[in-house]
């Protein structure tokens, strides 16, 4: 469960470098997830 929660942490701590989605420059919900969907798939793609 350990290792579960730092891995949390972790993608957090990534995506708090997505300056976009912690400001919520977009109003609408449906950006806002969208965007932070493409943040997770670049993040993935940069890990490898």
């Amino acid at each position: 469960m350990h290792k579960r929660r730092n891995e949390v942490e972790r993608l957090f701590r990534r995506l708090k470098g997505y300056r976009r989605i912690l400001s919520r420059f977009e109003k609408l919900d449906i950006m806002v997830t969208a965007f932070i969907n493409f943040a997770l798939i670049t993040d993935r793609l940069r890990l490898g």
